[in-house]
């Protein structure tokens, strides 16, 4: 019985170990919209967006399914049959990193890895080559890429950043309405971005 006892301490001994120390090691992460390691117990989801997602009226004339986002409001439109469109609270680039045009989607990825553009990695220096898609990678739950460009409509586990002007030129939303979003929007939809 003693055996059984001493086994079963030395388990727990070592389980108590492990999360003192794992909290540890995974918990500095780095965030290319501020451009700092941040410690990962900061990007944690609490919650969702601050700005919920709705049905509102909504008149244009691009077709459903198209892609509208209006970068002064910090909204993102997808535009819906008889004047509807469902609107999402987005992140926008800050201050130098704005951008507009219209292009298409032309792809789409689940969990996507992360290869920091050289520029970005020429302002801080010791961002890794590449990073592998997971919780911890700043594109979040999912990616939508945005033709030929180095931007991206993609998640983030940040909520509060929602209805900011905090990245580097990609379009963020949380990654419940990211993955939302994903599902509703096909590869080659028309994505337009207005200043």
């Amino acid at each position: 019985m003693s055996i059984i006892k001493t086994a079963f301490a030395i388990a727990l001994s070592i389980l108590l170990a492990a999360s003192v120390v794992a909290p540890a090691s995974a918990a500095i992460w780095y965030n290319p919209d501020t451009n700092q390691f941040e410690e990962r117990a900061s990007a944690v989801n609490r919650g969702g967006s601050p700005i919920k997602k709705q049905v509102v009226d909504y008149e244009t004339d691009q077709r459903p399914g198209t892609i509208i986002i209006e970068t002064g409001e910090r909204r993102l439109y997808l535009v819906l049959e008889d004047g509807k469109a469902l609107k999402y609270g987005i992140g926008v680039g800050r201050d130098g990193f704005t951008w507009s045009g219209t292009h298409r989607i032309t792809r789409k990825a689940e969990w996507p890895g992360w290869t920091p553009p050289p520029a970005m990695r020429k302002r801080v220096p010791d961002l890794p080559a590449y990073m592998p898609g997971g919780p911890d990678n700043p594109l979040g739950a999912r990616a939508l890429y945005i033709g030929s460009t180095l931007y991206r409509v993609h998640g983030t586990s940040e909520p509060w950043s929602i209805g900011q002007a905090v990245s580097s030129g990609c379009i963020r939303l949380t990654n419940d309405d990211i993955t939302d979003l994903y599902e509703r929007v096909q590869v080659g939809a028309r994505i337009i971005v207005n200043h």
